[in-house]
């Protein structure tokens, strides 16, 4: 304990007189030369064993009958480490551990019989004097125990690796955990415990931040991924760290001390700016409020984990960012929440994944401990009292109403984009968030079309940002209204001239700020015809019109795969996602070896793999006629119908193969379509030939995407598919390139007619069919194919005779 006390902390320069094992030592303290046993600080070699007992006799006096030689001078007192090393021979034989010798052969070869510099840091309850080894490798000087450790020759012990500092612990920890993961020596049949993170590699990339979802969650908007993409928003988990939970409102959750401050201090630093993501690993994690929750049991999702750099802004100006993997340019914003102390460093085990920049992360925890920063500080933490004006009654809002009014324009915070133009604020200086909706100003409600871009829109451009508002009234549902304006814009305006927003005209504008500019802004989007007026026709009254109800039907982008007669037609969608996944799997079959006769014998309805002729590729088919009887050539024939393309034909048996009810069960991918309003002639009518041969050429000629618009369902067709069967979707076919309808383009060719109008027409077929009227006048005045010989509309097919009079009392 003195030599401890005099000496702690202070190199002490030694001669190694013996080494016992790899990590334990017996020297001569330099000058004094004390002779002493150390044990490396922080590890722990392989043992050495004993040896069997031998015969030794340690004299200290001269025997009597031994002649008297002057040479010999009588022997000085043993010391303590001598008569450990004596009373040790008693032992009985216990074999080296494995590897043992090769650790003591490592220590020796460096540092027995040579000057080395120990440095005490403490002792065990049996007064074992524990110390860290240098020694000199030319102008260096080499710690003994990372040497050790790195080679697989020794393992880290926490019990002296406590006295240790904590820059030199993580050294020997991360040693360690490098040497078992190589499988160095004495962990050659090392086993690594079984972890839920896995690595991410080579998925780095650029973006900006939209929302800060608590300290340790951040959405990032991808740059390389076009603005709309849903995919293009990612959430990415903070590395290694674990901020304060913010709570959950609906179970009446309440923050927990400093997650406000962290959630703060990212949004203030991130939101708008552009960051750099290195992904590092996933985890799957269990939630405890999912749907199973209530049965005692857990779900479990899988989150993504990574580091988050900020960028600095190109001085040219032209907003480029660093390619993805390029030097970090800016801080580690975990490091920043941990040096502040709104974040603790997770203590991962041995093999789970972890941030590429944990040592940084200790680093910076023991400094933020060390300043008694945050949640590290002995102060109680600061409370929030904070006034929610959504979960609260439509009265508590109206009664709120003066004090938001009186204050004229105030500093808010979007603390939730609700919809294209309702979001939920945060007012500082009211300490109450609120609903708020723009005056006159209405976007596409929840599942109509535009309305994902509007809110994707407002995301990107006000999500968590500073803005400020004008509070005009509250509505009877608890919303205030009022204007909105972020860095001085209007934000209003960016909505309308996005063409994703309508000005209500049956609301009073006299009252609304910069209501000349949201006029001009809404005439803008009708001229270039943005989004929601791609239909609008210049002077056409919108507010009870067909645009409205249009935009409210279903709409499908869909290419053309079949053209059938009578102006029918198969499509597939372009945003099926079962398509690639079939068509996958469709690829991955080995279908070399040809169907054995007698084994395989399809019958009529049943579902195949069939070679389609033209390209040879196989696709999954119905068998629409089949030979009577088994199968007896390879030649027969089947009448099979492609149920993912709508197209028929005939193949021989040699070209079907049985498929596997994983790929059979997933619906057909075509849908049969055909014109709306329109009667198109069939093949065998007069110029159904030619109708069917012009369709083809606007359908068929080039690969391209139409737009249709389901106008009715026709279900009398059956639930089963076969060619020409099904439910047919009664469409307005639109080209986007030539912006306009295949409807109209027949018509005007003079290969189709107007269906008859019923009697009790809807307002919307009545308007539709009103917009078509002037193309088939325009083919029939030129008397063009069908109107050759005039006007083919007195016909009476499509009319029913008259209903006679029942006789007798109405």
């Amino acid at each position: 304990m003195g030599l401890l006390a005099s000496n702690k902390g202070s190199p002490m320069e030694v001669i190694v007189e013996q080494v016992r094992d790899g990590s334990t030592l017996r020297v001569y303290l330099l000058p004094s030369f004390q002779f002493v046993q150390v044990f490396v600080a922080g590890i722990q070699s392989p043992s050495m064993g004993r040896r069997a007992a031998s015969e030794v006799v340690i004299e200290t006096e001269l025997s009597s009958d031994e002649p008297n030689d002057v040479s010999i001078e009588p022997r000085a007192p043993l010391t303590s480490a001598q008569r450990l090393a004596a009373s040790s021979t008693s032992a009985t034989e216990v074999a080296p551990d494995p590897f043992g010798r090769e650790a003591k052969h490592f220590t020796e070869i460096r540092v027995l019989n040579r000057e080395v510099r120990i440095v005490l840091e403490g002792i065990d309850k049996f007064s074992n004097l524990i110390g860290s080894v240098y020694y000199s490798d030319g102008e260096s000087a080499k710690d003994l125990a990372l040497e050790l450790v790195e080679t697989g020759l020794a393992k880290y012990v926490e019990w002296s690796a406590s006295l240790l500092e904590d820059d030199a612990k993580r050294r020997l920890k991360n040693a360690e955990l490098l040497a078992k993961k190589n499988r160095l020596r004495m962990w050659t049949n090392y086993v690594p415990p079984a972890t839920n993170s896995k690595a991410i590699h080579d998925q780095n990339f650029t973006g900006k931040v939209i929302e800060v979802v608590s300290g340790d969650c951040i959405i990032v908007a991808d740059d390389s991924l076009p603005f709309g993409d849903p995919s293009a928003e990612r959430r990415v988990n903070l590395s290694s760290i674990r901020c304060p939970k913010m709570g959950n409102p609906r179970r009446d959750e309440k923050p927990a001390p400093y997650a406000r401050e962290a959630k703060e201090f990212l949004r203030n630093r991130l939101i708008g700016r552009q960051v750099q993501v290195s992904m590092e690993y996933s985890r799957k994690v269990a939630m405890a409020d999912g749907p199973t929750a209530a049965a005692g049991a857990t779900d479990s999702r899988v989150m993504d984990f990574g580091s988050i750099f900020l960028v600095n802004p190109p001085k040219d100006g032209d907003g480029t960012a660093p390619a993805a993997g390029s030097q970090q340019t800016g801080a580690n914003i975990a490091e920043l929440l941990v040096a502040r102390g709104f974040a603790n460093v997770i203590r991962h085990r041995d093999f789970e994944e972890r941030s590429n920049y944990y040592d940084a992360l200790l680093a910076a925890e023991s400094r933020a401990i060390a300043g008694k920063k945050g949640m590290h500080s002995a102060k109680d933490p600061p409370v929030v009292h904070i006034t929610d004006l959504l979960t609260a009654s439509a009265k508590k809002a109206r009664d709120f109403l003066p004090f938001l009014q009186r204050n004229r324009r105030m500093t808010a915070v979007v603390e939730y984009v609700l919809s294209g133009h309702r979001f939920k604020l945060y007012i500082p200086k009211e300490t109450c968030s609120i609903a708020f909706s723009f005056s006159g100003v209405r976007c596409p409600g929840r599942d109509e079309q535009y309305s994902d871009e509007a809110i994707a829109l407002m995301r990107r451009k006000i999500m968590q940002r500073d803005v400020e508002i004008e509070v005009e009234t509250v509505d009877r549902t608890g919303t205030f209204l009022g204007t909105l304006w972020e860095a001085r814009t209007n934000v209003a305006v960016t909505l309308l001239e996005a063409g994703l927003a309508k000005l209500q005209t049956n609301f009073g504008t006299d009252r609304i700020p910069d209501a000349h500019l949201l006029v001009q802004a809404e005439q803008s989007a009708k001229m270039k015809k943005l989004k929601i007026w791609e239909n609008h026709v210049e002077g056409e009254e919108v507010s009870n019109g067909t645009s409205i109800e249009r935009r409210q039907k279903e709409e499908l982008k869909v290419v053309v795969t079949e053209v059938m007669g009578g102006g029918q037609f198969y499509v597939q969608s372009v945003a099926d996602q079962k398509v690639a996944s079939i068509q996958k799997q469709l690829a991955s079959l080995n279908l070399q070896e040809a169907p054995v006769i007698g084994a395989f014998n399809p019958k009529k309805g049943d579902i195949v793999l069939a070679q389609f002729s033209a390209d040879n590729s196989w696709n999954r088919a119905m068998i629409v006629n089949a030979p009577r009887g088994v199968v007896e050539s390879s030649n027969d024939k089947f009448e099979v119908f492609y149920i993912d393309y709508g197209n028929q034909e005939a193949v021989t048996f040699s070209q079907l193969r049985p498929i596997d009810p994983s790929v059979s069960s997933a619906p057909g991918l075509a849908q049969l379509c055909s014109l709306a309003y329109l009667k198109v002639p069939n093949l065998e009518d007069d110029y159904g030939q030619e109708a069917a041969f012009r369709l083809s050429e606007h359908l068929l000629s080039s690969p391209k995407e139409f737009k249709a618009i389901i106008e009715e369902r026709d279900t009398s067709g059956g639930k089963v598919k076969g060619q020409g069967t099904g439910t047919i979707f009664m469409v307005t076919l639109v080209d986007p390139e030539a912006d306009v309808s295949i409807n109209a383009t027949m018509l005007q060719d003079g290969l189709a007619r107007l269906e008859k109008r019923r009697k009790w027409e809807s307002k919307d077929r009545q308007l539709a069919m009103d917009e078509l009227e002037k193309f088939q006048t325009e083919a029939r005045d030129k008397r063009l194919r069908m109107w050759e010989y005039g006007d083919i509309e007195s016909d009476d097919e499509d009319s029913a005779p008259p209903l006679r009079k029942a006789a007798g009392k109405r």
